[in-house]
């Protein structure tokens, strides 16, 4: 089963041993039509994105205007409705997917850890790649070469041990932590 969460924040269990944890609220969810192996199309509230397809969209599913993303998820539903949030309470191990937070164009120390080098003495590489390329053969650069670029803003996905779930409040708390800033939307899914 999977579901449309925000991201909170970070947080940590008070005990004796104190466990780092992420809070996650999920987004109130109506499934719109159901189809096989329980792929659903729902209908959830992000931004204020309007236009006449999402219009459309909401005529035919009967929904008021603040719906207005779409996705499809795999659903424990058996009819059209408010998400059923029940086997969540029985769930130990989530998958929780993310866009990582986008950190622009960076460079090779940054984004691929490389050690760059000496600071002084007028060296003249300090945070640089070096050599790129082979001499004659194969005369270009190889596939796959470690280079600087943009970092971030990927779909990470990782697995996290479910703490506690709160279905009054719909607040989900993971162990660990997730990818992505707070506010972030983002998705898990149940993995055992």
């Amino acid at each position: 089963m999977e579901y449309i969460v925000e991201k909170i924040g970070m947080s940590r269990t008070v005990s004796d041993n104190s466990t780092p944890v992420t809070l996650l609220r999920l987004v109130d969810t109506k499934v719109c039509e159901i189809g096989e192996n329980k792929r659903a199309i729902v209908a959830y509230a992000d931004t204020k994105a309007a236009n006449k397809a999402i219009a459309g969209q909401q005529k035919k599913y009967n929904l008021t205007a603040e719906f207005n993303k779409f996705a499809t998820l795999t659903v424990a539903n058996t009819e059209v409705g408010a998400l059923d949030v029940s086997p969540l309470s029985e769930a130990k191990i989530l998958k929780v997917s993310f866009n990582s937070k986008g950190r622009g164009y960076q460079g090779v120390v940054k984004r691929h850890g490389f050690a760059g080098g000496p600071k002084s003495h007028g060296s003249r590489f300090h945070r640089r790649h070096g050599s790129i390329g082979n001499c004659e053969w194969p005369g270009r650069v190889q596939p796959g070469m470690k280079m600087a670029g943009h970092m971030g803003n990927e779909k990470v996905t990782v697995k996290n041990e479910l703490i506690s779930f709160d279905a009054e409040n719909g607040i989900v708390v993971v162990k660990g932590c997730v990818p992505g800033y707070n506010g972030a939307m983002g998705r898990i899914r149940i993995a055992k």
